[in-house]
Order: structure tokens, then sequence, then C-alpha cells
């Protein structure tokens, strides 16, 4: 049976600042961020937007372009490390401003990054095990990575959210069946409860991913069918591999050790290794970085923007092509899994058109808006969202649409 993703849409912040301005501000060499990190810009949510709202937009988006009634949808998942209470979760908000039905199974997931791919596994045995019934998911990863202004981890915020419905005929990415898994306990990056922002040890996060990126692939080749031949790397069977990506230098790392892991005691693994790497990189990695260097780190996100931008952009291209996708989160845990681009695939996730409808904010501003955190409010001028948080009453946190509720 072929399960997967049937439509991915996106959904970015209307603001978006300028590395570049970011660094002059800071006294720092724009090359630090440009080329030591790989980011250009960073979308910044307004008051009026929190996780709820960008989930919710995402959600509506994915619904429109799927031509899903609302009330099909059997399970909502939605994947944050940005969570609005202890104990109500994301999920139901976004429940009620979607008009999905009341025969739905929501709820919400947490392991940092990691948590778009456990709810993405989690829809897609849950179709699987329907049988030959009917079974659409809706997944929506959303996060605003926020770090203290001033601090290290500053440049790589970011905010989005991105939405996929998970069905039996996956337009967009047949998802396969078997995938490499690595999990153990470490402190590199955290959020105590209390504190509005991350603690991150970002060279020993940097080891940790790398590591749980070697106990995932090495996982996963042992589950390759047909198996790998004695000298056959699995990079030799995929088109374009996607990681999760808190900033782009961070791909470019961990491909180099996926590489190096795969091609080792190959012929690969000779005088032009530095050269192969490279190339691979260039052809295989970079073409799906774009976007997230114009939108920053969004967390639990960040992997199914970059699908989303690459299948935008290049989908029919790599029609009947397989892709590699490595999945991680900080805590921590990791999977390495495989996806096949369908014939006739069409994607229009809205990333284009989104990164163009962004007005630019200088530094001042976007100051003034990480201190108003998600306090509420009306929306800026330009506003593209399609939902809005209107504050705190009594201790409950309250919603509003703008945009007409979806066609039934």
């Amino acid at each position: 049976m072929s399960v997967g993703i049937e439509q991915l849409a996106v959904y970015v912040p209307p603001s978006v600042l300028s590395l570049d301005e970011l660094a002059a501000a800071r006294g720092v060499p724009p090359e630090k961020f440009r080329e030591g990190l790989g980011v250009r810009e960073m979308a910044i949510a307004p008051p009026c937007e929190d996780v709820v709202t960008l989930a919710a937009s995402a959600g509506a988006r994915a619904l429109r372009a799927s031509r899903v009634d609302p009330g099909d949808i059997g399970m909502l998942l939605v994947a944050t490390e940005t969570g609005v209470d202890h104990a109500k979760p994301v999920s139901i908000f976004v429940h009620e401003l979607l008009g999905i039905g009341r025969q739905c199974r929501v709820y919400e997931l947490k392991h940092a990054c990691y948590a778009g791919t456990a709810a993405l596994m989690s829809a897609a045995d849950w179709v699987r095990a329907g049988g030959t019934r009917p079974r659409r998911a809706l997944v929506i990863a959303a996060d605003i990575a926020r770090y203290a202004i001033g601090s290290p981890g500053e440049p790589t915020q970011g905010a989005g959210a991105v939405a996929m419905v998970i069905g039996r005929e996956p337009w967009s990415l047949v998802l396969g069946e078997e995938s490499g898994t690595y999990a153990g306990n470490v402190y590199d990056f955290w959020r105590p409860l209390g504190r509005r922002e991350a603690l991150v040890d970002g060279k020993y996060s940097v080891e940790c991913y790398l590591e749980a990126l070697a106990g995932a692939f090495r996982a996963y080749r042992t589950l390759e069918r047909p198996a790998l031949g004695t000298d056959e790397p699995l990079s030799g069977r995929l088109a374009r591999f996607l990681y999760h990506t808190p900033f782009p230098k961070m791909a470019a790392k961990a491909h180099r050790r996926l590489l190096e892991i795969d091609w080792s005691g190959t012929t690969l693994a000779g005088d032009r290794l530095e050269e192969a790497i490279v190339a691979s990189y260039r052809d295989a990695v970079a073409p799906g970085l774009e976007a997230v260097a114009r939108v920053g780190n969004t967390y639990t996100a960040s992997l199914y923007l970059c699908l989303a931008a690459l299948l935008e952009r290049e989908g029919p291209r790599l029609a009947g092509q397989r892709l590699g996708l490595f999945s991680y989160g900080s805590g921590c845990c990791a999977e390495f899994f495989t996806g096949l681009v369908p014939s006739g695939v069409a994607v229009q996730a809205g990333v284009a058109e989104l990164l163009r409808e962004r007005t630019t904010i200088d530094v001042a501003t976007y100051e003034r808006l990480v201190r108003e955190g998600d306090s509420g409010g009306e929306p800026p001028p330009g506003f593209t969202g399609e939902f809005v948080f209107r504050g705190v009453r009594d201790e409950r946190r309250e919603y509003a649409r703008l945009a007409p509720a979806l066609a039934a």
C-alpha cells in the first residue's frame, strides 16, 4: 500500500530581517552569518502570531490545496517545541480554527526538532493500519525559534509552519516503510519550564547531531531493499538529501559525515574524496536549502520546509527518484528515511509566493517585536496570515479568523 504526503503547504510570518543588518548592529562581519552559518534572512513573528496561528494558517492552506473537506480529517497532529500551555495541546486550538470534525484523534507531539517526523510517522502508521478504509491525517510542524538578543544563537532564529496531508494517494511523496533510528539522553539544547528562550551548548549540539546521524544512517543501510552490494553506497540510489537544518552549514556538515560513512570501504573513498564530497553537496543538498537560508530555524518544521521548497521548484524533474531525509531532535532522537517522488507530482506549497510578499524590518523593529513576544493584538499592515492571537483573557487564549471559513 502506498502511503505518504498528499499535499504540503507552508506559512511563514510576513516580517523579515536581513542578517547583514543584524551583523552590522552586533559589530560582526556579515560573512560570519552568511558564510559561517549560511543564513541570509530570518522570519520574525508579530505579537498577533504564535505557534497556534502559524500552524492553523499552514493547515488551512494545505486543506485548500488538497481539496480535502476538514470533516474528512481523522487525525490531527501538531508537532512543536513552542507550546502555549503545559496541558492543553496546540492541536486542539488548531482543530477548532480549521473546522475539523468531532470524530478526530487530536494531540501534540514534543521532542525538540524531531517531533515533526514523529508526527509524520505516527500518521503514516495510522493510515496503513486502516487497511482499505479511507483515512486522512493532517500533520503540522510549527515553531518559533527564540534566543536572547545579542546571544550566540540570535542569528539562528526564525518562525514558520509546514502542514502535510497524509493519506493513501501520496501525490507529493511516497514514504518508504523502513527507517533507521537513534536515541540517547543528552543536554545539547533544552528549555526549562518557565524560560521563554532556549539554552544550547552549540559545539556539543553539533557533535550530538552528527553522532545521531551516523547511528540512524548506519541502521537504515542495513534495512535497504534490495540490499546494498559489497562496494555499493546508498547515496548512489538517492537523488537528493534533505536534513534537519537549524542553519544551512549544519546540512553541509551532516552531508559530509553521511558520505564519509557511506563511502567508507568503497572506491569512492580515494584520493579525490574531498572533490567528490563538494560536488555531491552542490548537486544533492544545496538545492533544498534556499528557503531555510531566507526563513531561519523553524525547529520541527525545518526539514519539511526544505522538502516543500524543493518539490515546489524541482518536483517534476525529480519524479520517479528517491530522496533521503534525516531528522534530528536535541535531547536526542533521530531518524533517517526515504521517500519516492511520484510521477505527476505537482506541489504548490506557497513558499516562493510567501517569500516575495514579506516586508523587511530594521533591527530596532525586530528588537521591539522580540520583546513584545506573542502578546496578542491586531495584525500589522501587509499581514498574510489567516488567523490572529487576540491575547489572554481570564487566563484563556483567544484567537480569531481573518479569512473566510474553509469551503465544506
